[in-house]
């Protein structure tokens, strides 16, 4: 088998897949964080939420049926947990680019339209079938109810749309698949125990228990985006593409151009 560069994914998909080994990647020197990091960004995401719901309850928000609170309160923590975790990289290693493998390639773009395409299919089956087991309001986010049968204004539905199919699946990336990712490499644990275990935190970590499983479905192509080209750019195109059509249909159902 051809040895290949730990910053050069090998050519075509299959045979990318093929070649993953349970070697460790290299970690780049000065990289001085690890899940410390990780567990700082977390506390900040789960915290910022906590804040945020506490202070919609003083106000005497409704929060089942609030605008505001549902975006607020699902952007602003992920949001600020990335800008946190970019800050990490900043302060305690080579900045994002490097550590987080952020660095562009074509080719990444092309294997994460792919697995993000494969993604839409299983993320549309695993769906149809959780939704026989459970129940369609169960595997329904929390986005996703409160558009379901209201309408909602032009510019928090542009907003949601935004968030739902870019913002939120770059800071998610830059969060599980690039701060966790790289603190598990700095313990030189293979790619392999990388891919698993942020697979099953990035689910977990969305804190709608009865969603999880369908969650590890969802996230499986977007990791092994980033475990075949080992850079973040594929994960997160991967995730943007998976999206990108269930918030495109949120935004038309809340605007009224299509029926809930």
């Amino acid at each position: 088998m051809a040895v290949t560069r730990p910053d050069e994914p090998p050519p075509g998909l299959i045979a990318s897949v093929r070649a993953v080994g349970r070697e460790p990647e290299a970690v780049h020197a000065g990289q001085r964080w690890g899940f410390g990091a990780f567990l700082l960004v977390e506390a900040v995401f789960i915290l910022s939420a906590v804040f945020i719901t506490a202070v919609a309850r003083t106000s005497g928000m409704d929060l089942g049926s609030s605008v505001s609170f549902v975006l607020i309160g699902s952007m602003v923590p992920t949001v600020l947990a990335a800008a946190v975790a970019v800050t990490i990289t900043y302060l305690r290693g080579n900045g994002p680019f490097q550590d987080l493998r952020l660095a562009w390639d074509w080719a990444d773009v092309k294997v994460g339209l792919k697995l993000g395409a494969l993604g839409l299919v299983l993320t549309y089956v695993a769906a149809v079938i959780w939704s026989k087991v459970v129940g369609d309001k169960n595997a329904t986010s929390a986005i996703g109810e409160l558009v379901d049968g209201a309408g909602l204004p032009l510019g928090a539905a542009v907003a949601m749309f935004v968030y739902v199919c870019f913002l939120g699946p770059v800071c998610e990336e830059v969060i599980y698949r690039g701060l966790l990712w790289g603190a598990i490499e700095r313990q030189r644990w293979s790619r392999w125990a990388a891919f698993v275990l942020t697979t099953l935190i990035f689910a977990a970590s969305h804190l709608e228990p009865l969603r999880t499983s369908l969650l590890i479905v969802i996230a499986l192509p977007i990791g092994i985006a980033r475990l075949i080209t080992r850079r973040l750019t594929a994960s997160v195109v991967a995730h943007v593409i998976n999206n990108f059509l269930p918030g495109l249909t949120l935004l038309l159902v809340s605007v009224g151009v299509m029926p809930a």
